[in-house]
């Protein structure tokens, strides 16, 4: 799976841009603020349907002017070309497009370009907050497993159907309607353990390729990661709903399950976000994304999109090397931000790319 063209119009500082990438290593450089990020942000865009830079979305809309628009040729692992389209309205939002027809569901989209990005925020994965451990499972669930986006659409209605009843008998006093509130928790126990074996299903899985795989950067670490469920270890998370509900009705909301799950990383038997030092938490992330695409291709038969913005910034060169060989060798397309193209001299071994620069604006094939 590859883009052939990618075209911004009117997004960020730049009017109207179009390039061609190749099919595997794209490296993009430039000065500082000419808008290498700006570049993979909109790839980002067509992969995620949103901004991997801000929660501002209204951001990348070109000043004073009201819609930006990016568009890609999208060419699949069976030769199907396809045209993706994402604009981005200030008073109406993103609306996307696929082929010509339109749609407001950004499940429709993000279903076609499978993509993961390394930025210097990814070490977040690692020592940020448990929702981000999730979406990393869940990303790959979505892609690989049917009916998981479904199942997990249902789990939040229900989830909110059950917080709903808890938050109006904590604010307004409303006298829980037990008939309700038992529908709603054994609807809510059952989505609640399909997520959940999921989950570590995957997580067992992707396990070894991931010990396998750091094996190469650093041998003398041994990593192991384990998922924990979002309530009590030992008993069933229908029991854990029961024996919460008193706390349930104290704080307002459900205090147990998927929605409280999380990753726990260990390096050595000790956790990995509080002994490992910044360079080994990228390389630990860098990991953990490479085994996700191998893992993903094993499952799917497809190939993704990687992003990589200011590679040289989180790997130094013997890393980023061998960071990137690793990649190419699941066939993904690759784009790859730098400052310099000597941070990449040693990709004059790959015959396959493409070197843009960003200045003025403008994209340029070298």
């Amino acid at each position: 799976m590859h883009l052939s063209l990618v075209q911004l119009a009117q997004f960020r500082n730049f009017d109207q841009v179009a390039f061609s990438p190749c099919e595997s290593l794209n490296i993009i450089h430039g000065a500082n603020g000419a808008g290498k990020s700006s570049i993979l942000e909109a790839v980002h865009l067509l992969g995620f349907g949103r901004s991997f830079r801000t929660n501002r979305q209204n951001s990348v809309v070109k000043h004073e002017t009201n819609i930006a628009t990016v568009f890609g040729r999208l060419t699949d692992d069976q030769g199907v070309e396809q045209k993706i389209g994402c604009t981005r309205h200030k008073s109406e939002g993103f609306e996307f497009s696929i082929n010509g027809e339109r749609t407001k569901k950004l499940a429709d989209v993000v279903r076609k370009i499978p993509m993961q990005i390394f930025t210097p925020q990814s070490s977040d994965l690692i020592i940020g907050q448990p929702v981000l451990r999730r979406r990393f499972v869940d990303w790959a669930l979505f892609h690989v497993k049917h009916g998981y986006s479904d199942l997990v659409a249902a789990y939040t209605k229900t989830l909110s159907q059950r917080n709903a009843l808890l938050r109006n008998y904590l604010n307004k006093g409303v006298p829980i309607d037990t008939q309700q509130f038992n529908y709603w928790s054994e609807s809510l126990g059952r989505y609640g353990n399909l997520i959940s074996e999921a989950r570590k299903s995957y997580l067992e899985a992707i396990n070894a390729q991931v010990v396998a795989l750091y094996r190469q950067f650093i041998p003398e670490f041994k990593i192991d990661l384990r998922y924990n469920n979002g309530w009590d270890k030992g008993t069933s998370f229908e029991d854990s709903l029961k024996a919460k509900e008193a706390r349930d009705l104290q704080y307002g909301y459900t205090t147990v399950g998927p929605h409280k799950g999380d990753i726990k990383f260990t390096v050595n038997g000790l956790s990995a976000a509080e002994n490992l030092s910044r360079g080994q938490l990228r390389i630990l992330v860098s990991i953990l994304q490479i085994a996700q695409m191998k893992m993903f291709s094993s499952l799917s038969n497809k190939s993704t999109i990687y992003l990589v913005d200011d590679i040289a910034a989180e790997l130094d060169e013997k890393t980023r090397e061998h960071f990137l060989d690793l990649i190419l060798e699941t066939k993904t397309q690759v784009f790859v931000t730098a400052i310099e193209t000597s941070q990449f001299e040693f990709t004059n071994k790959y015959n396959d790319k493409k070197v843009f620069h960003v200045e003025h604006n403008q994209v340029n094939e070298e």
